[in-house]
């Protein structure tokens, strides 16, 4: 097999199914991966999973956003909507640990593969159901996406200028948050099957994953009644808490406890604001945030990004500088903590991705294999699910299956 696990990865030996495509259930794929899971894509014949399509101009081959969240899987293409096809899967499942799948509520159910259909085949089977909404309320059949979910929980209305329009937050909230929840979702009933023998059934949906990001946005609304506004960059809580002007660039300063807030005064050279009754007490700071950042901005101004990190790190204040997603990928940190990993060079010159979070005993292994083919392993991983040869000719002639 290609799959390169080894001993010290907590999950080596742990066959998922992905039943799943876009961004969602491949990130719940990704987080298992890296943990030593053996990822099994199954994708539909004969186009595979839509994020495949996702290029932007200039992109050539698999798309850079495609090969990012699904390096180091199988792929295995089959058309589940056949008879022979769902067998097939059914037949997969059964010797699978773990099945994702994210599609529209009742998909799966009505191809005959949803987990009251699997779980007599496989009573140990993890199943976990990515979904837009959820599986139960007035809206658990609508479809979801990341947009719209980000905007349906509020993220998008606390994010932005204050009396701007609001702002869509750079990367995929909902999508993201909700593959790791589901990861950890799996990785709890993994335990509980160990215990017990059981297998579950795990679900999550953008939406949940969207409010879970939304906890002091929550605690705001629930103490008061009242919504937080867009801040820009500045917090409801703490004050001084945002991004601030220096002569070449932005820096973020936290003022987040007396000590720090003193820190700030003592660099800037004003140990008077901390007397200031303006200034002189947290809620102040937050009541007159505006005055307070036109003052630090002007002492700002007469030293660089990098300059005034020395003096606020030799304080224990902190603060950082507004990297560029370019300057965080090429800083030595980040390749230290492993979050940079070389991968072989397919031939468009992508040589690099973003690796695991994840450490155990000071070791992470992410998978390095490229992102496959639509049905890459297709052969190679029926052959290792007990079927034969003459058997795996007669679905590839049928066109249940597709080998690349």
């Amino acid at each position: 097999m290609s799959h390169t696990a080894t001993a010290h990865q907590p999950l080596a030996g742990v066959r998922v199914l992905e039943v799943a495509q876009i961004m969602a259930g491949p990130t719940c794929g990704l987080m298992l991966s890296d943990l030593g899971a053996e990822v099994i894509k199954i994708e539909k014949h004969p186009a595979g999973d839509d994020a495949r399509q996702y290029q932007k101009p200039g992109d050539s081959a698999l798309p850079p956003s495609f090969r990012m969240i699904n390096r180091g899987k199988r792929s295995v293409a089959i058309d589940v909507r056949l008879p022979e096809g769902k067998a097939v899967l059914q037949r997969l499942a059964t010797r699978a640990d773990v099945l994702t799948e994210n599609f529209r509520q009742g998909v799966m159910e009505r191809l005959g593969l949803g987990y009251e259909d699997l779980k007599p085949l496989n009573p140990a089977l993890i199943y976990c159901s990515i979904s837009g909404y959820g599986r139960v309320g007035p809206m658990a059949g609508k479809g979801g996406f990341d947009l719209i979910l980000q905007a349906f929980s509020g993220l998008i209305s606390a994010t932005g200028e204050p009396g701007r329009a609001p702002v869509k937050p750079g990367f995929s909230v909902a999508d993201t948050n909700a593959g790791i929840l589901a990861a950890l979702g799996i990785v709890s009933a993994y335990v509980h099957r160990l215990k017990t023998g059981e297998g579950s059934r795990v679900d999550t949906s953008l939406l949940q994953a969207a409010m879970q990001q939304t906890y002091w946005l929550s605690a705001n609304y629930f103490s008061s009644g009242v919504d937080t506004p867009p801040l820009g960059t500045a917090h409801s809580l703490i004050a001084p808490y945002q991004v601030f002007q220096a002569s070449d660039g932005g820096i973020v300063i936290g003022g987040g406890n007396p000590k720090s807030w003193r820190g700030i005064c003592q660099v800037l050279g004003h140990p008077e604001w901390d007397t200031d009754t303006r200034f002189d007490h947290p809620q102040k700071r937050i009541q007159h945030r505006a005055a307070l950042e036109g003052l630090i901005n002007a002492e700002l101004a007469s030293a660089t990004v990098g300059e005034w990190c020395e003096r606020f790190d030799a304080m224990g204040v902190p603060a950082g500088p507004v990297h560029t997603a370019g300057q965080a990928l090429e800083h030595p940190q980040t390749r230290a903590v492993g979050m940079v990993i070389d991968v072989p060079d397919t031939g468009d010159g992508i040589t690099r991705a973003v690796g695991s979070p994840l450490n155990f005993n000071g070791r992470a292994a992410p998978r390095t294999e490229p992102a496959p083919r639509v049905g890459e392993h297709t052969t190679a991983v029926l052959q290792e699910s007990g079927f034969g040869a003459d058997e795996i000719d007669r679905l590839l002639t049928r066109g249940v299956v597709a080998q690349a």
